[in-house]
C-alpha cells in the first residue's frame, strides 16, 4: 500500500491493483483503487476508475458505511461512483466521516417541475354590469373552512437532551434518566461480537433517522459500535453522553483519544475525565493525537515516561511545541542523570 502510495510499486502490481486482482481484503483493494484512480497515467486511471465502478455493490456499501474509512476513498464515491451505484448516496449521507464539502455533493437535486404550457386565452364573454352574489350554500354542500395554523412547535430536543445530562452529572442511573419509552433497534442492543456486516449498515442507517433523545439514549445504553457512530455526531451533546456511557472500557477510551477523525471537543472531554486520564495508555493516546489541543496535552507531558517521551520528541505529526517541550525535558532528564564528578579544590 505505501509503494503505491508513494508511486515506486513495480509497474504490474500497479496494473494487477488497477484491475482489483491483488490478493488483498475487498477494503484494501477499493483503497488502492482509489489511489491509483488518481496516477499520473492515464490508462491506469481509467482502468483503476471502470474497475470502481463495475465492483462489487455489497462490498462498495460495507466499505462506504465504515466510519474508519478514508475521506479520499468516500470522495471519491461522492464524485465518481453514484451514478452506477445510487444505493451509497444515504450511506455516504448517514457516515459521519464524510467531509462536509462533499454533502452537497451527495445530496439529491431537486428534480425541475416541467413548465406548464397554458393555452391561449379566449376571449371572455361580456359581462353584465351587476352580478349577484352567490346564493348561500345548501346543506348539502361544504362550507369552505380556512386553513388551520400550524400548531406550535414542541420545545427543542437538545433542552431535554441537556436535562438528560444534567441529572447524569447529579449522580442519577441511566435508568432513572431514560426511562421515557424508545423503542431501540436491535442493532443497537445486540452484543458487539454479535453484529453481522449488515447489522452494522442497519445501524447506520437507523442512528440516521433517531432524534437526539433517542441518540442520547442509545449513547448511553447501546453497544461500542452504537457509540463509535455517536461519538462522532455533530452534535456536541450526542459525543458528550457517549463519554458518559457506564459501558465505556478504557481500551475505547483509548481508541476515541487517538482518533483523527472526532471533534477537539471529544478530546478535550476525555482530558477532563478523570476515570480516562488516570489510564495511562488513554493519556499516551490523547498526547500523540495531532488533533487533541495544546493546552490539553501540554500539562499531561510531566506524566509521560521516558521512553514515550522519546518517540514523542521524534513524532512530527504533532504540534511543533509540544515535540519541542518533548525535546527540552529529554536533555533536562539526560542533564539531571549525568554523573557529576567532585570538583578540585
Amino acid at each position: 500500500m505505501d509503494l503505491i502510495r508513494s508511486g515506486k510499486a513495480p509497474e504490474v502490481i500497479r496494473r494487477k491493483g488497477a484491475e482489483g486482482n491483488l490478493p488483498l481484503p475487498a477494503e484494501e483493494k477499493i483503497e488502492i483503487l482509489t489511489l491509483l484512480a488518481a496516477a499520473p497515467e492515464a490508462d491506469l486511471r481509467a482502468k483503476a476508475l471502470e474497475t470502481l465502478q463495475g465492483w462489487d455493490s455489497a462490498d462498495l456499501r460495507r466499505v462506504m458505511a465504515n466510519p474508519k474509512t478514508a475521506h479520499d476513498v468516500l470522495r471519491l464515491a461522492a464524485e465518481h461512483l453514484l451514478a452506477e451505484h445510487e444505493e451509497l448516496r444515504e450511506i455516504l449521507l448517514w457516515n459521519p466521516s464524510l467531509p462536509g464539502e462533499f454533502r452537497d455533493l451527495v445530496k439529491p437535486k431537486p428534480t425541475a417541475q416541467p413548465a406548464v404550457v397554458k393555452p391561449a386565452a379566449e376571449p371572455s364573454p361580456p359581462q353584465p354590469e351587476h352580478v349577484p352574489p352567490p346564493p348561500p350554500p345548501t346543506a348539502t354542500q361544504e362550507i369552505p373552512r380556512k386553513p388551520e395554523p400550524a400548531p406550535a412547535p414542541e420545545p427543542a430536543e437538545e433542552e431535554v437532551a441537556v436535562e438528560i445530562l444534567a441529572k447524569l452529572a447529579a449522580g442519577a442511573k441511566v435508568e432513572e434518566v431514560t426511562d421515557a419509552h424508545v423503542e431501540a433497534p436491535p442493532e443497537v442492543t445486540k452484543r458487539d461480537d454479535e453484529l453481522t456486516p449488515k447489522d452494522r449498515e442497519t445501524l447506520i442507517e437507523k442512528i440516521g433517522r433517531m432524534t437526539v433523545v433517542e441518540k442520547i439514549k442509545a449513547a448511553l445504553t447501546g453497544n461500542m459500535e452504537t457509540r463509535s457512530l455517536l461519538v462522532r455526531d455533530s452534535n456536541k451533546i450526542i459525543s458528550r453522553a457517549v463519554l458518559q456511557s457506564p459501558k465505556i472500557s478504557d481500551m475505547e477510551a483509548e481508541g476515541y483519544a487517538a482518533a483523527k477523525n472526532v471533534s477537539e471537543e471529544v478530546l478535550r472531554l476525555i482530558a477532563m475525565n478523570r476515570k480516562f486520564v488516570k489510564t495511562y495508555a488513554v493519556m499516551r493516546a490523547l498526547i500523540n493525537n495531532p488533533r487533541a489541543p495544546i493546552d490539553v496535552t501540554m500539562p499531561l507531558l510531566g506524566r509521560i515516561n521516558e521512553r514515550d517521551l522519546k518517540g514523542l520528541a521524534l513524532n512530527r505529526n504533532v504540534p511543533e511545541v509540544i515535540r519541542s517541550m518533548a525535546i527540552k525535558m529529554m536533555k533536562q532528564k539526560e542533564e539531571s542523570t549525568k554523573v557529576k564528578l567532585p570538583g578540585r579544590h
